[in-house]
C-alpha cells in the first residue's frame, strides 16, 4: 500500500485543542464514551490540473495538490489508468473523475484521510494494508491532524515509513506545531510537559535538557531530525522549527537504528516544517517573566508549476532575564527548509543555525553521604554563581529524497551533518550537610562536536496470494567525533538556602585532560509487514544488524576502554483490527545501546563502558471513536543498571533493572468545543543481581511510580474565538539511590491559560496567555536519570507568566 501525505491542510481552520482529565480517562479505560460521528463531504472547490496516464501517478498528484492523505494497496493500481482532470472540483468530485471506470472508490478513514477500495459487489470488507510513503513530503502533517489539532493521526516510523496510529503495533504520540504554539513552548523541554510518559530530568534554566521515557534516559543527542540522529543541537532544541514531534515509547532501534547515547525507553523525532500551498507570513511576539522578550517569523511560499518548489523559513530571537535572580537567556535560531515535489520525485533540504547563551544556569543538586534531602521550600534564590555561563552554537544541514521506481516500489535516502561549539564555566552543587553547605569549584568545560550521518532504503508493496506484503530494507551510518577539555579553579564556600557570591575564577589550579572520542555506528535492517484477513491482521517481522565502534584518546594517548562490537537485534509486532474503532497489538523489541560514559563526578571520569542490550515486551489496545482516541498498554523493559558508588566514587555497572508499567493516553474532542490531551503512566521498577545482593528487590532510583498529566481546553460559547485552558501534572515520590535510603516527595504543577483568535484589518490574530506553576510550588521534580550517571535533584521552575501574539499577514 502507498500513502500520499498532504502538501497543505485543505480543511477550514480548525479549533486548536488541548489536554486530559484523569477521571474521564480512567472512565474511558473501563467504558469508552460512545459519540456518533460521520465523515462530512468537504465541498471546497479549487482548480486542479492532473494529466491522463497511470492511475497511481494521477492519484499521487491529485492528493498532493489537494493536501490530503491517501492510502492505497499498490496491487489495486496494477494496469489501471486515469483520464485525468482539469478544472474546479471538490475532493469527492475529483476522486470520482479520476476513478471513473476503474472499479474503485474512496473510503474516508479520518480527517482529510482516505483509502481506496474496490467498488462493492457484495458485503462490505475492511481493507487495511501496510503503508509506504509516496507523495508530498511525509513530514508535513497538517492534513493528517487528528480532530482537535493537537496530535497527528500518523507519524514517522523510520524504516516502516509513515503510518496511522491505529495501524502501528507500538505506542506513539505525534504532537503538532499548533500544540507547540498554544503551549508557548520554546524548547523541547516545554513541549514534553504534555506527555505523561516523558519527564524532564534537568532544570528548565539549566545548561542542557535531558529526559526520561518510560523511566529510561534520553538526551537531546538522541532526538532524530526527519529520521536522522545527531543533527539536532546537543543541549537545547528550539521548537519553532518543528512541524511535528513524534514520541515513540519503548526501544525503537529497528525503526531508526542505534541513537548516539543509546536511548532505550523510547525515541523522539522532530519533523521540519514545509511550505504549504497557501502562502504563509506570520510574526509572533512573546514575553516570559521576568523579562524575556522575543520575536519569531514564519514565512512559507510555493513556486512553479503545480507549486512544485517550496520554501519555509523560521527565525527567532529572544533574550532577557528569567524568574531566577541574576539569570538571563539569549537564544537565536534560523532554519530554512526547501523542497521539490514532482510526479515521482520528492526532494528536501534543511539547514539551520542556533545559538544559546545562558548566564547563571541552574545545576542539579547532588546530595552528599552526610546530608539529608534538602528542603526545596527553602530554595528561593539562584544557587548558581552569577559568573557561571553556558554558550552553545550549532550549525546543521540535511538532504533527503524519495523516488517512485514504480507505483509500488519506493527508494529513499538522506544525509546530514552538524558542527557544534560549546563553552561552559560552571560548578557542581554538592550538598555536604543538612545545613545546605556546598563548595563552589569553578570549572571550564569546552566541547567541540562534528557529526556526519547517512541512511538509504527501499520499500516494496506486493501480494503473495491473499497475503499482502510491505518489504523494507535500509542501511545507515553514523559518525561523530568530539573533543572535551577545560580547567579547574580554587574552591569557595556557599549555601543552597543562602547562596554566597564568590569571585569570578582567574588562575586555574588544574588543567583537565583533553579527551578526543570517535563514534561509528552502522547498521542494516530488514522488515516485512504481512497483511492477513483482508489486512485486518498485520504482522511485522524484522531485524537490524548493528555495529558499534568507539575509540578515544586522552592527551593523544589511545584509551584502553575502546571497543568494536556488533549484534543482530530482532523485533516483531502484531496488530489486529477488531473493528474500525478498536485495534489490539503486541510487540517484542530489542535494542543495542552504546556503553555508558563515567561522569565528571566520578573518579573514573570519561571511562567508556561496553554496549549493552535492552529488551521490551508490550501489549496494548487503541480505540479511535473518530473524534476522540484512547490508547492503553502494558510493557516490560529490561537493561543493565549503572551507578556511581557512594563510597568509592567509581562509576560502573551494578545489577539489572526491570521496568514494568501501564500507560494510558487520550486525545481529541469527546464533546464539541471541549478537548483533551494527556494520560497516566504507572511503573514498577525493580533492581536485581546487584553487587552482593545489597539492593536486590529495591526500586530503581529516579523512577516515580505514577506520572499523570491532566488538561483540557474549552471554547467559550458566548465569545467566539476565546478558548480557556488548564493542565495538571503530577509525579509520585522517587528514590535517590539504589539502596533506597533517601527519596524526594511527589509533586504537582498546575497551569492555567487562554487564547483569543480574531481578525483585525483582514489580519488573523491570536493572543495567548498562560501561567505555569500557578501555585508557585517549590519541589524537587526529579532525582536525576535513573539508568545512567545523571544523578542529582532538579528544582521546579517558579511561577512563570507567558504571553504571545501571532499575526498572520
Amino acid at each position: 500500500m502507498f500513502v500520499v501525505s498532504p502538501g497543505r491542510n485543505r480543511s477550514a481552520p480548525f479549533r486548536l485543542r488541548s489536554l486530559l482529565q484523569l477521571g474521564l480517562a480512567v472512565g474511558l479505560s473501563i467504558s469508552p464514551v460512545v459519540i456518533s460521528t460521520s465523515w462530512a463531504e468537504d465541498a471546497e472547490r479549487r482548480s486542479y490540473e492532473v494529466p491522463a496516464g497511470n492511475l497511481g501517478a494521477a492519484l499521487t498528484r491529485f492528493a498532493s495538490q489537494a493536501g490530503i492523505n491517501l492510502s492505497v494497496d499498490p496491487v489495486l493500481m496494477s494496469g489501471r489508468r486515469s483520464g485525468g482532470l482539469s478544472g474546479d472540483y471538490s475532493v469527492d468530485e475529483g476522486f470520482a473523475q479520476l476513478l471513473q471506470g476503474s472499479g474503485l472508490q474512496i473510503q474516508p478513514v479520518g480527517s482529510d484521510a482516505y483509502t481506496l477500495i474496490p467498488a462493492p459487489q457484495r458485503g462490505d470488507t475492511l481493507d487495511m494494508a501496510p503503508m509506504t510513503v509516496i507523495g508530498a513530503n511525509e513530514g508535513n502533517a497538517e492534513g493528517a491532524r487528528y480532530v482537535g489539532g493537537q496530535v497527528a493521526g500518523r507519524g514517522s516510523q523510520g524504516l516502516l515509513g509513515s503510518r496511522h496510529f491505529m495501524e502501528t503495533p507500538f505506542s506513539m504520540t505525534s504532537y503538532t506545531s499548533e500544540t507547540v504554539k498554544n503551549q508557548n513552548a520554546r524548547t523541547l523541554g516545554d513541549l514534553i510537559a504534555a506527555d505523561p510518559s516523558v519527564r524532564a530530568t534537568n532544570p528548565a534554566g539549566g545548561r542542557f535538557e535531558q529526559f526520561t521515557i518510560r523511566g529510561f534516559s534520553l538526551f537531546n543527542s538522541d532526538v532524530a531530525f526527519n529520521g536522522l540522529y545527531g543533527i539536532m543541537p546537543t543541549y537545547s532544541i528550539d521548537m519553532e522549527m518543528a512541524d511535528r514531534v513524534d514520541i515513540i515509547k519503548g526501544p525503537s532501534q529497528l525503526l531508526n537504528g542505534i541513537s548516539p547515547r543509546g536511548a532505550v525507553g523510547g525515541g523522539i523525532n522532530l519533523v521540519s516544517k514545509r511550505a504549504t500551498d497557501a502562502p504563509l507570513t506570520e510574526f509572533t511576539g512573546s514575553y516570559a517573566s521576568d523579562n524575556q522578550i522575543g520575536g519569531a517569523v514564519d514565512v512559507g511560499r510555493r513556486f512553479g508549476q503545480d507549486h512544485q518548489f517550496g520554501l519555509r523559513f523560521n527565525g527567532v530571537k529572544q533574550s532577557g532575564n528569567t524568574e531566577w535572580d541574576h539569570q538571563s537567556v539569549e537564544r537565536e535560531m534560523a532554519v530554512l527548509g526547501l523542497d521539490f515535489r514532482g510526479e515521482r520525485v520528492r526532494l528536501a533540504a534543511d539547514m539551520g543555525h542556533t545559538e544559546r547563551d545562558t548566564d547563571a544556569p541552574q545545576e542539579r543538586v547532588l546530595v552528599g553521604a552526610a546530608a539529608g534531602v534538602p528542603d526545596a521550600d527553602k530554595v528561593h534564590d539562584n544557587y548558581a554563581q552569577a559568573w557561571s555561563k553556558a554558550r552553545t552554537e550549532d550549525t546543521f544541514a540535511m538532504l533527503s529524497g524519495e523516488f517512485d521506481l514504480t507505483d509500488s516500489v519506493l527508494v529513499y535516502g538522506a544525509a546530514g551533518a552538524r558542527e557544534s561549539d560549546h563553552d561552559f564555566l560552571r560548578h557542581n552543587v554538592s550538598i555536604l550537610n543538612d545545613a545546605g553547605d556546598f563548595n563552589v569549584q569553578p570549572r571550564d568545560f569546552t566541547r567541540d562536536e562534528s557529526v556526519r550521518t547517512v541512511t538509504a532504503g527501499v520499500r516494496n508493496g506486493f501480494n503473495t496470494g491473499s497475503v499482502s506484503h510491505e518489504l523494507n530494507l535500509a542501511a545507515s551510518y553514523f559518525y561523530m567525533d568530539f573533543t572535551n577539555g577545560g580547567a579547574r579553579y580554587a574552591t569557595a564556600p556557599s549555601n543552597l538556602y543562602d547562596p554566597l557570591a564568590t569571585p569570578a575564577p582567574t588562575t586555574p589550579t588544574r588543567l583537565d585532560n583533553e579527551v578526543y572520542t570517535e563514534n561509528r555506528f552502522s547498521g542494516v535492517a530488514l522488515a516485512d509487514t504481512l497483511g492477513f484477513l483482508d489486512n485486518r491482521l498485520l504482522l511485522t517481522l524484522g531485524a537490524r544488524w548493528q555495529r558499534v565502534k568507539v575509540d578515544d584518546w586522552t592527551n593523544g594517548v589511545k584509551g584502553a576502554t575502546a571497543y568494536d562490537e556488533e549484534k543482530v537485534s530482532p523485533s516483531a509486532g502484531v496488530l489486529f483490527k477488531l473493528s474500525e474503532q478498536l485495534s489490539l497489538y503486541a510487540n517484542y523489541m530489542e535494542g543495542l545501546s552504546q556503553g555508558k560514559i563515567a561522569p565528571s563526578t566520578s573518579v573514573n571520569e570519561d571511562e567508556i563502558f561496553p554496549p549493552f542490550t535492552s529488551r521490551q515486551v508490550e501489549v496494548g489496545a487503541k480505540f479511535d471513536q473518530g473524534t476522540f482516541g484512547v490508547t492503553a498498554s502494558v510493557f516490560r523493559i529490561k537493561q543493565p543498571a549503572y551507578e556511581t558508588n557512594a563510597t568509592t566514587k567509581v562509576f560502573g555497572p551494578n545489577g539489572k533493572r526491570e521496568n514494568k508499567g501501564i500507560e494510558l493516553s487520550t486525545f481529541g474532542e469527546p464533546i464539541q468545543g471541549f478537548r483533551l490531551l494527556g494520560g497516566l503512566m504507572y511503573i514498577d521498577s525493580e533492581l536485581t543481581a546487584t553487587v552482593g545482593g545489597i539492593s536486590d528487590g529495591n526500586s530503581a532510583p529516579a523512577t516515580p511510580e505514577y506520572s499523570v498529566n491532566l488538561g483540557a481546553e474549552w471554547d467559550v460559547p458566548a465569545v467566539s474565538g476565546l478558548t480557556l485552558t488548564a493542565r495538571g501534572i503530577h509525579s509520585s515520590s522517587q528514590y535517590l539511590d539504589q539502596q533506597n535510603s533517601q527519596k524526594i516527595d511527589g509533586w504537582e504543577r498546575y497551569d492555567l491559560g487562554g487564547r483569543y483568535t480574531f481578525q483585525a484589518s483582514d489580519k488573523n490574530v491570536t493572543l495567548r496567555a498562560s501561567i505555569e506553576n500557578v501555585m508557585d510550588d517549590r519541589s524537587w521534580i526529579s532525582a536525576g536519570a535513573s539508568d545512567d550517571s545523571a544523578a542529582g535533584l532538579t528544582i521546579s521552575t517558579p511561577r512563570t507568566y507567558l504571553l504571545s501574539a501571532t499575526i498572520g499577514f
